[in-house]
């Protein structure tokens, strides 16, 4: 057995380990990208992708990807090159290199949720995900990285643009359009209505923890750093790694802004993904020019491909799985053969290197695709034919948390669960019966005084605001400079649409939505009904959609319950 190398070793787990990490950047992308009713469900596929993916793996997977003689993995002592001699890096103990390949074929695997989320069955998306890592994923491994006919070809895969993220969104894609759009997606016309993700701040979080750990997926696969080499191709790598996204979220920006008339924030983050996706194939080999453009064509492909799917293809993908992995993964492994530089392989066609490199790429590229679209069209539409693949209507309109977890909700933690309440917390709860002659309130002195009406005071009228959370504090600081010192202030959901100024989410028109508001409740007598009014108005004026609106109503008569008052006297607390 040849002797384990300390240096390539420590560097490819550290990969593995940064790798690993990128399942935590996906859970918490696509759970963004999402609606809060199916948040659990999302979170729970990330986890079993990982899961129930590492043993499929460990017993098959890795043995038809990388093993000779149809030997398996499960099959070797830990430290045996065995039949895999061939393919384990200089110094790299089988083990290490397992768990290498392990993380990435759960990255693979974990593309395809997002594309289905919100309407498939989590029993369906096990079975699925189970096959992604049992065969799919490793055998058109084995073309790219086990020696296979690609290989042998000279095709060029540094780290999986084409083996890993395009296979994944290939089969998202299979799997978008076999399973169908959600309920409410697209009007009686086929026109696409915007379903907006519910946390921006959790998807961007996991792009930024996909950007991080993707250093680990580039970088590390130079699967050692013990020579100048090596360290110069990392060097290289991460390099063109952080170029790549950076300047697909420049030209995202510029595109949405000019096309939407405002930056797109789920777009542009989808941009950096692109851009990472894009640049995967050939960090190694491309310089940073290339890596800049290949991260410009990738940014502004996104945009376009995320409308080309939902408005025209009507493939529903909450997430932009398909556009970021399966065409950017495409597009950045054929540039492989327009811009390398010839360092790590024959030159591309922009450096000199005639067509050969690229008509290389386009075979791989054009034969992995189709593969991957058969092979999950027969176990989608298997799938979809035996146990069923799509979740009931009532489960969607729910959500999936509820009906396939029990979760009432991801946010409110287990306390929302009913629990029972025994005989003896009733009777401790039950209503003080008062009987007889005694005072509802004996503790405080109560006088009966005629009603507002009789007295002949002013009017009483109620004002109704509805308002922007951020506007709240300065609408409560000038009431209270014109005299309005009581209010009712509640935490509501407002929708409403606006023409002649759309708003647009992932490049789809908003139409109607429900945004989070304050709803503020004054009721007046002395103080001018218009002042209040002009006082909101002023404050809350901005001109876009959203900025609220004011309800004026009559009041009857007002009683304090705790000493009877009625009228202009419950309005006052001068006893306070």
């Amino acid at each position: 057995m040849e002797m384990c190398d300390g240096i390539n070793t420590g560097w490819v787990l550290l990969g593995a380990a940064l790798v690993f990490f990128m399942q935590a950047g996906f859970a918490l992308c696509e759970a963004g990208f999402t609606r809060a009713k199916n948040v659990g469900n999302i979170l729970m596929k990330n986890l079993m992708d990982l899961s129930a993916g590492t043993p499929a793996f460990w017993l098959v997977g890795f043995g038809l990807m990388f093993g000779a003689g149809g030997k398996f993995l499960g099959s070797f002592d830990p430290g045996i090159r065995g039949d895999y001699s061939a393919i384990l890096p200089a110094g790299v103990p089988l083990w290490a290199y397992a768990i290498f390949q392990t993380v990435f074929c759960a990255t693979s695997a974990t593309i395809v949720s997002g594309a289905m989320a919100e309407r498939t069955k989590f029993g369906a998306y096990l079975l699925y995900s189970l096959c992604i890592s049992l065969l799919v994923y490793p055998i058109s491994g084995r073309w790219v990285w086990g020696g296979g006919w690609l290989s042998e070809l000279g095709f060029h895969d540094f780290a999986g643009s084409t083996a890993v993220h395009m296979v994944g969104g290939v089969c998202a894609l299979v799997g978008a359009a076999v399973l169908g759009p959600r309920l409410g997606k697209y009007d009686k016309n086929g026109k696409p209505r915007a379903i907006l993700g519910h946390n921006l701040t959790l998807a961007a979080l996991g792009v930024f923890i996909l950007w991080f750990a993707w250093f680990g997926f580039n970088g590390c696969s130079t699967v050692g750093l013990d020579s100048d080499e090596l360290c110069e191709t990392a060097g290289l790598v991460f390099f063109n790694t952080n170029l790549s996204p950076a300047c697909a979220c420049v030209v995202a920006l510029i595109v949405t802004w000019i096309r939407y008339k405002k930056p797109d924030v789920s777009i542009t983050y989808n941009a950096a993904l692109a851009g990472l996706v894009g640049i995967t194939a050939g960090c190694d080999a491309v310089d940073p020019i290339g890596a800049a453009v290949i991260g410009i064509v990738c940014g502004f492909l996104v945009v376009f491909s995320v409308e080309f799917f939902d408005k025209i293809a009507k493939i529903d993908d909450p997430v932009g799985a398909v556009s970021v992995h399966g065409v950017c993964g495409a597009v950045g492994t054929l540039f492989v053969g327009l811009f390398a530089t010839g360092t790590s392989t024959p030159k591309g066609l922009l450096y000199g290197g005639g067509l050969g490199l690229l008509k290389v790429q386009a075979v791989g590229v054009g034969s992995v695709a189709a593969y991957v679209a058969i092979v999950s069209a027969i176990i989608f539409l298997t799938i979809k034919a035996t146990i069923g693949l799509r979740a009931s209507r009532e489960e969607e309109l729910t959500g999936l948390d509820l009906s396939e977890h029990g979760l009432l909700t991801a946010y409110a933690g287990f306390a929302m669960q009913p629990r029972t309440i025994t005989d003896e917390e009733i009777a401790s709860q039950a209503p003080v019966v008062v009987t007889g002659d005694a005072p509802v309130a004996e503790a405080v002195p109560v006088k009966r005084v005629p009603s507002f009406q009789e007295r002949g005071e002013p009017k009483l009228t109620k004002i109704e605001i509805i308002c922007k959370e951020s506007r709240f504090e300065v609408l409560k600081a000038k009431l209270a400079e014109i005299g309005i010192t009581g209010m009712t202030v509640s935490h509501v959901l407002g929708c409403g649409a606006q023409k002649g100024k759309p708003e647009y989410y992932r490049g789809v028109q908003v139409e109607v939505n429900l945004l989070p508001k304050v709803q503020v409740d004054v009721v007046v007598a002395k103080v001018p009904v218009r002042d209040v009014i002009e006082t909101a108005k002023k404050v809350l004026y901005t001109g876009h959609i959203g900025d609220g609106k004011i309800f004026v109503y009559d009041v009857e008569n007002v009683v304090k319950v705790r000493t009877g008052e009625e009228g202009w006297d419950a309005l006052q607390d001068e006893d306070a």
